[in-house]
């Protein structure tokens, strides 16, 4: 909401803005702008001109006085996704990244390497890429890179944000069960991705992960052209010779080979799905090469915190099991021989449900000792639907792996740093702050 309100800003329109609480860096980035913001909802914050287009977040519900005066008074508002539809997409080669796992990343490495080949894209990415140094930018280019999620649009509109995005190319990455405070089920998430396919025109493309049966069956049928990517005989773009070492890896696609800093299984395709996209337009082997190469990574993916008595700390925004299992596998492929300690925060919306009661453990266990803390905002999930996280440690003390279940950041950090030693590695796995837990670990073990 931040980034698109400064960019209108910048096409000359008066913009205004609430939300419940407003704070740096956002607050100062947008007041630089030019942005009038108020902390709080009221009708009165409402612009008075009727003529004005109201622009209603998707964590909005009925109920709140803003968007109650907006229906009372008929103004006309619209949801993000469509602000960006009308004001921003329209007319442009708009490629579009989706999947359950590795969007952003993928997102972030394609814009990166038309980036590199010149072609000065505009781009919306859902993190912090550290070659682009910002998430998102607003601009004349005729290509539009942006981040599809199959989050719902607005408390008006329940359709997957990705449907107002007129996409031209395609990535599906990967289809799994997500977000279950929307979906139902795997079905309805299939029918949300079938109704995007369905939108690619003729004269655009869809790369798919051609190892997913969720992938190929939403796509079948379908009038664009497509092309399935990933490892199996199958595909038309076959990931052949993947080789790992400690300092990225190796794959090669068609006559080309490629290197690239990620690490493990999910990120060799992330990396073949951007190039084969940025082939698509023209972009050179040698071009995306030198993109790969360079490319530093996207805040909270397998980020390194820091370091303290040997002991490195790392960030990551995994919070489905395949997404904890994958990172984890790329972590002892990029630390080899070192114990890893992995700590999970359940705060998603479907992971602070009992829905991957079963499979957290099985991802879990790939790390040498687990913590788990206490559900977070638990009293907003019935007792019943609820994660048990302690079932979930007693799961992976079953299957021999040291396992402990404590309340909160604090209570963590108190009872694993006695427990390390020098070369290990602890993985954060959380979706939001976690209290600052990366920041009281390091201090805690500079303290010793």
């Amino acid at each position: 909401m931040g980034s698109v309100a400064a960019a209108l800003r910048d096409r000359g329109c008066i913009v205004t803005g609430s939300d419940e609480k407003i704070y740096p860096p956002m607050s100062d980035f947008l007041r630089a702008k030019g942005v009038a913001l108020t902390e709080s909802y009221r009708a009165e914050n409402l612009p008075d001109n009727p003529e004005a287009v109201v622009v209603i977040g998707n964590v909005i519900k009925r109920g709140n006085p803003e968007a109650e005066a907006v229906l009372n008074r008929k103004l006309y508002y619209l949801s993000l996704p469509e602000v960006l539809k009308e004001f921003f997409l329209r007319g442009r080669h708009n490629l579009v990244v989706t999947g359950t796992h590795g969007k952003t990343t993928t997102t972030a490495l394609l814009t990166w390497i038309l980036a590199v080949a010149e072609f000065e894209p505009g781009y919306m990415i859902g993190g912090l890429p550290r070659n682009l140094g910002q998430g998102a930018l607003f601009n004349d280019s005729k290509y539009f890179v942006i981040e599809g999620d199959e989050y719902d649009t607005a408390f008006f509109d329940k359709r997957s944000k990705f449907i107002h995005y007129l996409p031209e190319l395609l990535v599906i990455n990967n289809l799994e069960f997500d977000h279950a405070d929307i979906f139902p089920d795997l079905a309805a998430v299939k029918l949300s991705f079938r109704r995007l396919v369905n939108i690619v025109p003729q004269n655009g493309m869809i790369l798919l992960n051609g190892d997913d049966p969720n992938c190929i069956e939403v796509a079948r049928d379908c009038l664009a052209p497509l092309v399935e990517v990933g490892f199996s005989e199958n595909c038309a773009e076959r990931i052949r010779e993947v080789s790992y070492s400690a300092t990225g890896s190796r794959f090669s696609l068609g006559e080309m080979t490629f290197d690239s800093p990620l690490f493990g299984e999910f990120n060799v395709r992330n990396a073949a799905m951007a190039a084969i996209a940025a082939r698509f337009y023209g972009v050179t082997p040698e071009l995306i090469q030198t993109a790969l190469t360079s490319f530093e990574g996207i805040a909270r993916r397998q980020e390194v915190r820091g370091s303290a008595r040997g002991i490195t700390v790392i960030d990551d925004f995994g919070h489905h099991p395949t997404a904890i299992r994958e990172t984890l596998t790329a972590l002892r492929r990029r630390y080899p021989g070192q114990r890893l300690w992995a700590i999970f925060e359940p705060r998603s919306n479907t992971t602070r449900r009992a829905v991957f009661q079963h499979r957290l453990p099985e991802a879990l266990q790939l790390a040498d000792g687990i913590f788990i803390s206490q559900v977070a905002a638990l009293d907003q999930i019935p007792a019943a639907e609820r994660l048990d996280p302690e079932a979930v440690v007693g799961a992976l003390a079953a299957a021999g792996r040291p396992a402990y279940y404590e309340r909160d950041a604090a209570a963590i950090v108190e009872r694993l740093v006695p427990i390390l030693q020098p070369n290990d590695i602890v993985t954060v796995f959380s979706n939001g702050g976690f209290d600052g837990i990366h920041e009281k670990l390091l201090a805690a073990l500079r303290a010793l």
